[in-house]
């Protein structure tokens, strides 16, 4: 089981489970978010109407599909939250890169 070097379950450790009929089934351990604020800061980002993470994170990260890490730095579970309408005006926190 390979994930791209970029990938957030790149690191993690790939474990085997014996099926009921003995075939093993490969799998990736859990990932435990980081809290939020541990994470050395790159920038902040005030989110606008319209503001898509995507793009934030290809503007300030070089690479759209790290908005992983921006979600990492935010202590947000669904990416979608971040840039939701309720959410304009929040500052978000843009690591470091982690890779």
């Amino acid at each position: 089981m390979a994930f791209e070097f970029s990938s957030r379950y790149y690191n993690l450790e790939t474990a085997e489970y014996t099926g009921k009929q003995g075939i093993p089934i490969a799998y990736k351990r859990r990932r435990f978010l980081p809290q939020g604020e541990t994470l050395p800061l790159l920038e902040e980002v005030t989110v606008i109407q319209g503001a898509r993470l995507d793009l934030i994170t290809f503007r300030t990260l070089g690479d759209s599909e790290q908005f992983w890490q921006v979600c990492d730095a935010n202590n947000a579970m669904n990416p979608d939250s971040l840039t939701a309408e309720t959410e304009i005006g929040r500052v978000l926190r843009i690591p470091l890169p982690q890779i």
